[in-house]
């Protein structure tokens, strides 16, 4: 039997900082408005912006073991502990979830026949249409309350935001890695070379393909199938649920 007491606790507070640097920096952006009375004077007013843009650099489990200065034999261990078919035993360990997130896909199958995205492009902020898929995949998280819980970010681009906070957090998973994702996984697609393309829902994996529901295809909701090893995959990104 394994207890956890304070000296434990603070054990794994520290390997998660030794594991995890977190900057930021905070942009400021003024505004200006000038405004004219019925009397012909004008005055103008200056109000402030200020936007929190919070940066986590998070190690790989090999950068690790170099820094704690693990030898041949641990670092055999370690690398069988981390093959790709214990994901989702590690996924029980840490975050009680086997098999992801149910309510996540149940969220985006009610949305399937919208056409245009206007709910999601304009929840987000937008004042007029945008490429909608990641809006979509946000809206959806938002509606199960995964956004608030820190599950899965509010993102509306593939590689400037979503992409890199599932490698930040240490949930990505690429294509090609032996993976086979979970229902509410994130999957991620590239057709154009630039790894910004496209973004859907998992539903579900059956006989080698892999099941979504994606906003913004052909401009409408829909459900998709690929082949799990489809080169438009680039790879996934698996909230902890």
């Amino acid at each position: 039997m394994i207890t956890i007491d304070e000296e434990k606790v603070e054990l794994l507070r520290t390997v998660f900082w030794d594991m995890n640097t977190i900057d930021y920096w905070i942009e400021e952006i003024e505004h200006t408005s000038t405004n004219t009375d019925e009397e012909g004077n004008t005055t103008t007013d200056t109000w402030y912006e200020y936007i929190l843009h919070i940066t986590v650099i998070g190690k790989t489990a090999a950068e690790m073991a170099e820094q704690y200065g693990f030898n041949d034999e641990q670092k055999a261990q370690l690398e069988e502990l981390l093959r790709s078919e214990y994901d989702s035993l590690w996924r029980a360990v840490l975050y009680g979830s086997l098999s992801g997130s149910a309510d996540i896909v149940e969220v985006a199958i009610s949305q399937i026949g919208n056409v245009g995205g206007e709910p999601y492009w304009s929840w987000y902020g937008f004042d007029s249409r945008v490429e909608w898929c990641a809006c979509f995949v946000s809206r959806c998280a938002n509606e199960c309350g995964y956004i608030e819980a820190g599950i899965i970010p509010r993102f509306a681009g593939c590689q400037s935001q979503g992409i890199p906070w599932f490698n930040a957090v240490d949930l990505w998973q690429d294509s090609g890695s032996g993976y086979i994702p979970n229902p509410g996984d994130i999957i991620f697609f590239d057709w154009e070379g630039d790894g910004d393309d496209h973004v859907g829902i998992v539903e579900y994996v059956e006989d080698d393909r892999v099941h979504t529901i994606e906003g913004n295809s052909s401009d409408s909701c829909r459900r998709r199938s690929y082949s799990i090893n489809s080169s438009v995959i680039v790879g996934y990104g698996t909230p902890a649920y």
